[in-house]
């Protein structure tokens, strides 16, 4: 309950106040951004200013521990230096909540506005153990919508503008923090968008995370459809994160009708390029399933799976996910005999399997559901004092906030109990 009041307490704001920038495709790096810079960099740079080294380590634990959003919030710093990081350009790199739902289950999908007026959503999965601990996952997008346009995936049917830097990402992990008062434990970059198309910003942004924010590596997951030569590229940064690959299918021919992309990166290479993956980092790769029912779900398909995992050597896991709805889509969630049926027809034949829990279903923000009006085209400047919204998007904040209120009788009823984080 403490959780949702303050989610609900956040300032949200629906129109922006900033005319819209035409969308880029290439992500243009801002050299002038604090947030992603190692401690040495930051080291250099109080020195590049005039000032000692150590005033670069106040700076790292301004922005990595305290969490500082604006330059003006660094009051443990001269004055003098925070003038010279604003006259030479110089800003922290946090954008501001626009929205933020919250779904029954304590999930919280979070809307941030990026400096260009686009959104990108990131989601706050909660999970308390039988012992009460809490294990907090943020799931994060790495571009402004997706190219690839899954057949499933709602993220790809929005469309694509452009990738995120390094701290657009970066960002998402404590705003996710910010929001629930409690640390990130785990991050999955199973957002918005595929992460081995920005590659680049995604290396770095886990180095940030790892290094500055001091997130485990194996605590995080970097998820891919498959793009030529980037599973056998990131091999050789030998990190000890987990590599999901979205398969879907158990045979090229099927697989390209779920993943258009499949046509250019087939079956057989991405399976060649996991398995000397795991030889060259030796670290086992996860195999993400999306149950479509009537589609891939047959334990046909479930045996033909088995005999593609072993056929590259084995020891892989797959894990299973029940399709979940989104707006537009003709295919529909399997029964759950069905999903425990290929679950078992794996296990049968020696192939590990997990079915995924379903988390943030009411707030649109479960696997695959990631998508807004906004990634095409950037919030708009409205010439009224008032803020002027589509019907559609008023109805649909509408929604929200009913299921808020509607979720806040439930607790006040005592209609079960709720998990809250402090």
């Amino acid at each position: 309950m403490a959780a949702l009041a303050h989610v609900r307490a956040v300032p949200m704001t629906r129109v922006a106040a900033a005319a819209a920038i035409p969308p880029s495709r290439s992500s243009h790096v801002d050299h002038r951004v604090l947030l992603g810079l190692s401690e040495p960099e930051l080291q250099q740079l109080a020195v590049d200013l005039g000032q000692q080294k150590y005033r670069g380590r106040q700076l790292h634990h301004l922005l990595y521990k305290t969490k500082a959003t604006e330059i003006h919030e660094f009051s443990h710093l001269p004055q003098a230096f925070r003038d010279n990081l604003r006259e030479a350009g110089w800003r922290v790199g946090r954008s501001p909540v626009h929205r933020a739902v919250a779904a029954a289950d304590g999930t919280i999908k979070v809307l941030l506005k990026l400096e260009d007026n686009r959104l990108i959503e990131t989601v706050g999965i909660p999970v308390e153990d039988d012992k009460g601990s809490v294990r907090l996952t943020a799931c994060v997008s790495s571009q402004v919508g997706c190219p690839l346009r899954c057949s499933f995936c709602a993220t790809g049917k929005g469309g694509f503008s452009r990738n995120l830097q390094r701290h657009e990402i970066v960002e998402q992990v404590l705003a996710i923090e910010e929001l629930f008062k409690h640390r990130v434990t785990n991050v999955v970059f199973m957002g918005m968008g595929e992460p081995m198309l920005n590659l680049k910003s995604v290396l770095e942004a886990h180095r940030c995370l790892n290094k500055d924010v001091q997130i485990g590596q194996r605590m995080m997951t970097i998820s891919t459809v498959g793009v030529p030569n980037t599973i056998r590229m990131l091999a050789t940064h030998k990190l000890q994160s987990t590599l999901a690959v979205s398969l879907h299918a158990p045979n090229q021919k099927l697989r390209e009708t779920i993943v258009p992309s499949a046509k250019s990166y087939p079956l057989d290479a991405i399976m060649d390029d996991c398995k000397d993956y795991f030889l060259q980092t030796g670290r086992r790769v996860t195999f993400e399933y999306t149950l479509l029912a009537g589609i891939n779900d047959g334990k046909e398909h479930a045996k033909e799976l088995a005999e593609l995992l072993h056929g590259c050597g084995g020891g892989y896991h797959v894990n299973l996910i029940p399709f979940n709805p989104i707006e537009g889509s003709d295919y529909r969630r399997p029964y759950k005999k069905a999903v425990l049926a290929f679950s078992e027809a794996l296990e049968s034949r020696k192939i590990t399997a997990s079915v995924r829990q379903t988390r943030g279903l009411d707030a649109s923000a479960a696997c695959g559901q990631l998508r807004n009006d906004f990634q095409k085209r950037p919030l708009l400047e409205s010439s009224k004092s008032e803020p002027q919204l589509s019907p559609a998007l008023e109805q649909d904040l509408l929604h929200d906030d009913l299921m808020v209120l509607v979720r806040i009788s439930i607790v006040l009823l005592g209609g079960g109990r709720r998990r809250t984080l402090p």
